[in-house]
């Protein structure tokens, strides 16, 4: 189980199975403008991974666990205009 415990200008507190994370804007900007109601709407993505699907965004809950291990890596796709 996942939900939304807070949302603030810095990032979320979420619960995902049992677990506390805050996941700060600064690690996952998808998140930064999202509206409240697609902020709030977010699920297990099996039982691996957390989900919000009106932003397209996606996490592994062990990104969540060790962010550390994860750094935030953004490629350019082909089709980027520059």
């Amino acid at each position: 189980m996942v939900s939304v415990l807070m949302i603030n200008s810095q990032g979320m507190l979420l619960s995902v199975q049992g677990n506390e994370y805050f996941v700060s804007y600064n690690r996952v900007p998808w998140l930064r403008d999202a509206q409240i109601r697609s902020a709030l709407n977010v699920r297990m993505a099996g039982q691996n991974a957390i989900e919000w699907p009106d932003l397209d965004v996606d996490l592994e809950i062990e990104s969540l666990k060790h962010p550390e291990r994860y750094p935030l890596v953004m490629k350019r796709s082909p089709l980027d205009v520059l």
